[in-house]
């Protein structure tokens, strides 16, 4: 018989009356989550993943380039989900001209992300700053929101009317979330469980309080966002990795369908079983890629380092600004002054001396406003990030 996960209340929703969903508080019961050989298994193997991951972190040479990279990829990759068509290079373009050629709006979104992320993280690191509880992720949604698509949607508040995901109206949605009124209790179960440990493996109950919030999908917008950063804060939080290397949203892209199939198969199988499996397979396939990617990207730039020490114009300023692009892969002559605090002569020079290396390529094919790219490195790095 299917585990019962939650009940089913009657309210109405623009004239039509609809069933909305009220789960029930983590953990499951009746019966309780019981982790087989298979997912025993795949809870080790997710596990080992992260603590490579972890140790690829405290390996590589610059640990900033390395968040510099997976934190804007997690960025893009949970921004797509939701529909934004920036890719990976339109955000680093950006970055290094301070304006969106095209796109604003959705390269706007990536950026509110990274901006999200880092205010939950200098909060939960702080000694005086917030802990993880939904006042938190009301501030994280609206740094999310904050000039955004969805901004006129109480960015940073709690919605106070229903909402449903899926169809045109309330009547042929794919799923209607708990009504406003059921929230407050919801919520704070949901805070209970993320503080209060139990039999489970912090990993997996990371898995089971990414269900839980996009089931009660709190706000009116940016939940699939929120509800996937909230898993990196969880690992964080937990101590499974103490950076946020893990870009967990790619799996979610490229397992889309299925993703969606088993968010549905708990609410109305109780199949949290099914979904442990699925998430735990991602953890682990992602942070072997991640593994993988990093050490990818160390030998790419090793050598390349070696192309530009070759190269007769290299200088102690070309060589500074090469050993920077791996967190500016993407560069103006402009940008190379202030990074580089320099004349723009010299900082042009040092461009240059990259150019001849084979290391930067011109884009824009301008005479001005010249845009300058770490090409190979990007190339390594923007893989499934395209919309």
């Amino acid at each position: 018989m299917p585990r019962v996960t939650g009940i089913y209340e009657r309210t109405t929703v623009g004239g039509e009356s609809v069933d909305a969903f009220v789960p029930f508080a983590l953990p499951p019961a009746k019966p309780p989550l019981r982790l087989g050989a298979e997912a025993q298994e795949r809870l080790a193997l997710a596990e080992g993943a992260l603590r490579g991951l972890e140790l690829a972190g405290e390996m590589v040479p610059s640990l900033d380039w390395f968040l510099y990279a997976f934190v804007r990829k997690e960025a893009v990759v949970s921004s797509q989900i939701e529909g934004t068509q920036a890719s990976l290079v339109d955000l680093v373009e950006f970055e290094a001209r301070g304006t969106a050629v095209a796109g604003d709006a959705d390269v706007h979104e990536v950026c509110n992300y990274i901006d999200a992320l880092a205010y939950a993280r200098g909060q939960l690191g702080s000694g005086t700053g917030l802990p993880l509880t939904m006042r938190l992720l009301n501030g994280t949604h609206e740094r999310l929101m904050r000039g955004a698509r969805g901004e006129d949607k109480l960015p940073g508040q709690v919605r106070t009317s229903q909402n449903w995901i899926g169809g045109t109206r309330p009547g042929d949605a794919m799923f209607v979330p708990p009504p406003p009124h059921a929230l407050a209790e919801a919520l704070s179960s949901l805070e209970k469980y993320m503080h209060v440990p139990g039999d489970l493996a912090p990993l997996v109950r990371a898995g089971l309080l990414h269900v839980q919030f996009e089931t009660i999908h709190p706000y009116l917008d940016g939940n699939g966002r929120i509800g996937r950063l909230l898993v990196t804060l969880l690992l964080e939080h937990w101590k499974l990795l103490s950076e946020p290397l893990l870009y967990l949203s790619l799996y979610f892209k490229r397992h889309r369908e299925e993703y969606y199939r088993r968010l549905g198969a708990v609410r109305t199988e109780g199949d949290w079983e099914g979904w442990t499996l699925y998430f735990l397979t991602g953890v682990a396939t992602i942070a072997n890629e991640s593994v993988q990617s990093a050490r990818d990207l160390f030998a790419l730039i090793r050598a390349d380092r070696e192309r530009v020490l070759a190269v007769a114009s290299s200088s102690v300023m070309s060589l500074r600004l090469f050993e920077v692009l791996p967190a500016h892969p993407v560069v103006t002559v402009a940008r190379a002054m202030k990074i580089l605090d320099t004349t723009r002569p010299t900082a042009a020079k040092a461009v240059n001396t990259l150019v001849k290396a084979g290391v930067l390529a011109e884009t824009t094919g301008q005479k001005r406003d010249r845009l300058f790219a770490y090409a190979a490195y990007l190339d390594l790095l923007k893989a499934e990030t395209e919309p």
